[in-house]
């Protein structure tokens, strides 16, 4: 279980630097879903109002890992992810304050008014550049599980987030926009991935796999995708669930992917 810690339980000299910038916080509200980070918090501050606090204990590797991957990548995803105020080191914990977006996670189910902006920020995601930092190839972390030649199709040279849950799309209550949070798993390949893996998740929140594929087809880079592209990154995709859960357990997620096969059949 992800533990959750409290503004108040945080140590002092982590608040007392956050405060130093912020200005007092006012009001800390703990914020449950869709993250993997120990401190996920709303802070309303003197200064700045409202900002979204994420923070890891240093001796978290990994967490500390995807906490300096969001940082560094924060400057090539501005205007589609929200930008990032400060970086606070102390306490034996790192931590970063997003603008934050007053808003709400996005709704990829039945009759959903999102769609349109979710579709809109994907689209923009196609157009970012790759940052200077060593960023993994989307085919690198699928390796383990293709066959022979299945790797070598899913090269590619766009930047993709590759976790659009609907946690990770917030809607803004001011214009509808939408942004795409939480770029702690970046990878470069093939600019359909994203939206595929979303199309995916609109299945898993109540659309029909048609619903879903006629989503995707507003995506030209999709239409594009070589058949066997998709079909590694199916295939691949629901080995590697399955190798994770078993077959019982990863069925259903497989059966969702593998609605994305009726592009290498048609």
């Amino acid at each position: 279980m992800i533990e959750r810690v409290e503004w108040d339980d945080l140590p002092v000299e982590l608040r007392t630097a956050a405060e130093a910038r912020t200005g007092k916080v006012l009001t800390a509200e703990r914020v449950e879903e869709g993250l993997n980070c120990s401190v996920a918090l709303i802070l309303n501050t003197a200064h700045n109002g409202r900002l979204f606090f994420k923070g890891v204990r240093q001796a978290d590797e990994p967490g500390m890992a995807a906490l300096r991957c969001e940082e560094r990548i924060n400057p090539t995803v501005g205007g589609i992810s929200p930008t990032t105020r400060y970086r606070f080191d102390a306490g034996g914990w790192s931590a970063l304050a997003f603008v934050y977006v007053n808003g709400r996670h996005a709704d990829l189910g039945p009759g959903s008014k999102d769609l349109d902006a979710v579709a809109f920020a994907l689209k923009r995601m196609h157009d970012l550049r790759i940052p200077s930092f060593r960023i993994p190839h989307f085919a690198d972390r699928l390796r383990e599980f293709c066959e022979p030649g299945e790797a070598e199709v899913l090269g590619g040279g766009h930047l993709l987030h590759t976790d659009t849950n609907p946690h990770n799309i917030m809607i803004d209550d001011n214009g509808g926009d939408a942004y795409v949070v939480d770029w702690a798993m970046p990878a470069i390949g093939p600019a359909w991935v994203d939206p595929a893996y979303t199309a995916v998740r609109l299945m898993e929140c109540g659309q029909s796999p048609d619903e879903a594929l006629a989503w995707l087809g507003r995506f030209p880079s999709w239409r594009r995708a070589s058949a066997p592209a998709v079909g590694a990154f199916v295939n691949a995709t629901c080995r590697h669930w399955t190798a994770t859960v078993g077959a019982a357990g990863a069925e259903p997620s497989n059966a969702r992917f593998r609605h994305l096969l009726s592009r290498v059949n048609r």
